[in-house]
């Protein structure tokens, strides 16, 4: 996206939430995946005592630079194979899936990441739920459509818009907590459906469920999945300051908030997309030891980075797409960044440190 066009979604996204423009949304429970391909036949997730994580986001667009990521992610792959992978957000772009069974889920899924054959597991995005303008969020039913997906496909998993998946089940090294903070972080908020609301149903069961599953899981890395970042450098920039807007909750004021009150001092890492970019930060006292990383790059790098003055960081990247594989044992987690070249497809290691 160019620098022109992102100013002027902003304006547009700005005025609209400034008039109260919102599409009334049906109020309707989550939606529950069919049983094509039941969860007994799905690709199953590690059951030794360490796992390796792909870890991706904003991956969707079909385009050569979403194929050379994952070509890039199959050399890898042959070499050192790969437990499970994550997707955190921007599934399906530019404005998500149209049903449950678009053809879009074959060629921005399935058939770039052919023999990539691990349980993906998955968060939607902001472009996963767009109504109006690409990314607008607006249509939060939309992504019932991807919870749908999990009953068709072996590597999809997203048997509801939240979830956590412990790794392994029996005694985990990990558990990740899939968050949708979509309702809370819409450029087009559902202002008129209260199921939707910040304080309503559907957040509000979420951070219920939440509580709960952080309190009572036994695994020793808790790590939070999100499209949208609490902190970053990239363009988007910070919870509460999204996209330089002044206005909730398209700010994301409320999103930082649920941060704030559920996630950070509770989990170990908050893994996010959104900023096309590849950032790992170092926790600080307002994360309450929570470690932000950014994960954003495996589709496009187009954002570009935040005005403002960077915030302290181990490692960014605002110009190449790429990728990150974590290490998890008992005692130790472990962080790579791959960058790609796109006419190669090609991986370079660019980062690879013990963050715990």
């Amino acid at each position: 996206m160019t620098e022109l066009n992102q100013i002027n979604r902003r304006r547009f996204l700005a005025g609209a939430g400034a008039a109260g423009i919102a599409v009334p949304i049906a109020a309707m429970a989550p939606a529950s995946s069919s049983a094509a391909v039941p969860d007994a036949e799905k690709y199953t997730f590690p059951t030794a005592d360490e796992v390796r994580v792909l870890v991706t986001g904003d991956a969707g667009t079909g385009t050569p630079a979403q194929w050379a990521v994952a070509d890039a992610m199959r050399t890898l792959h042959r070499s050192e194979p790969f437990g499970m992978a994550l997707g955190l957000g921007d599934n399906i772009y530019e404005s998500g899936p149209n049903g449950g069974h678009d053809v879009q889920f074959a060629t921005k899924f399935e058939d770039p990441n052919h023999e990539l054959d691990f349980p993906w597991v998955m968060a939607l995005g902001n472009h996963d739920t767009s109504l109006v303008v690409p990314g607008d969020g607006g249509w939060l039913l939309r992504g019932n459509d991807e919870v749908v997906y999990h009953g068709s496909s072996r590597r999809w998993w997203m048997p509801s818009r939240y979830y956590s998946v412990r790794v392994p089940e029996e005694n985990p090294i990990v558990e990740f907590f899939v968050l949708d903070l979509n309702p809370v972080a819409a450029y087009l908020p559902p202002l008129f459906v209260p199921y939707w609301a910040v304080n309503g149903q559907y957040m509000n069961e979420q951070r219920a469920w939440l509580d709960n599953a952080i309190a009572s899981s036994p695994a020793k890395w808790k790590i939070a999945c999100t499209h949208h970042p609490y902190l970053s450098n990239g363009s988007h920039g910070d919870a509460g300051e999204y996209d330089g807007i002044p206005i909730a909750p398209m700010n994301g004021v409320y999103a930082k908030q649920f941060f704030e009150d559920h996630v950070v001092g509770r989990c170990q890492f908050l893994l996010s997309g959104h900023d096309h970019s590849l950032q790992v930060f170092e926790p600080t006292v307002a994360s309450k030891g929570t470690r932000q990383i950014v994960s954003g790059a495996a589709g496009k790098n187009s954002h570009g980075k935040s005005s403002r003055t960077d915030r302290a960081n181990l490692y960014q990247n605002f110009d190449d797409v790429g990728f990150m594989v974590m290490d998890l044992t008992a005692e130790a987690v472990r962080l790579r960044v791959y960058t790609v070249d796109i006419p190669t497809a090609a991986p370079t290691l660019t980062f690879d440190r013990r963050l715990a």
